[in-house]
């Protein structure tokens, strides 16, 4: 299983900056089991879900970044798949220094040589159902 979740992570980055990307997707996941490898995996260490509750120390790991809720953009498949094999891959500058490595890298696990591709497929799906997206109130400028 870890040699496919390689090749797969593998084409994912390939072609990640071509168009052809957009339309890459992994089989439909199972949300339970999702939640199951979320905590398997003890993500809850340094994240918090709604249903998850958050197991990290408040004295020593201080880091608590909450995945899901209301976002003003989909968090798409992509987004979250690119997120769990390559967290670096968004961090900007100035990110804050509990979640980021002195090289800038993120300070995440690298889960890719122990998470199976269906543990990955699930998890993505348990992590899309906890995203709502919610339009703002504009205010209208009148003339």
């Amino acid at each position: 299983m870890t040699k496919k979740l390689i090749l797969v992570a593998s084409l994912f980055l390939l072609f990640a900056c071509e168009q052809q990307s957009r339309g890459f997707n992994l089989p439909e996941g199972n949300a339970e089991q999702g939640r199951m490898t979320y905590t398997l995996l003890q993500c809850s260490d340094c994240h918090s879900v709604n249903s998850v509750p958050w197991t990290g120390d408040y004295t020593e790991e201080k880091i608590n970044v909450t995945l899901g809720g209301k976002v003003t953009r989909i968090k798409t498949y992509g987004d979250l798949v690119t997120s769990i094999i390559n967290p670096s891959h968004k961090l900007a500058r100035g990110s804050n220094p509990e979640t980021t490595l002195g090289n800038g890298q993120s300070a995440m696990r690298n889960y890719n040589g122990i998470m199976s591709v269906q543990e990955l497929i699930d998890l993505v799906e348990f992590l899309q159902s906890k995203y709502e997206v919610w339009v703002p109130d504009y205010y209208t400028y009148r003339h």
